[in-house]
């Protein structure tokens, strides 16, 4: 079996979105999360807890997203006048 993308899911304190999800999709995170538990060993992963593992995953290697994350970020730094702690919050 080939290396799944996602590695074990984090425990952390979520928040709480509604969705809705073509059918298909369901199913298909369904077996995903399926073959992550074998693949992982903690047991089947509900579908609600690999949408974001996978949107985090599919934005870190989004390179248009980290471009401009960069140039957010940097034009944030360069504003005058603002405290620091102003300009990252």
């Amino acid at each position: 079996m080939s290396k799944l993308k996602l590695g074990t899911i984090p425990d952390d304190k979520p928040v709480k979105l509604t969705i809705e999800l073509p059918a298909a999709i369901h199913r298909d995170l369904v077996a995903y999360g399926n073959a992550l538990g074998r693949e992982t060993g903690q047991g089947v992963v509900q579908p609600a807890k690999l949408i974001g593992p996978m949107l985090a995953r599919f934005m870190a290697t989004d390179r248009a997203f980290a471009k401009s994350r960069r140039a957010e970020l940097i034009s944030k730094a360069a504003q005058p006048g603002k405290p620091r702690s102003e300009q990252t919050a």
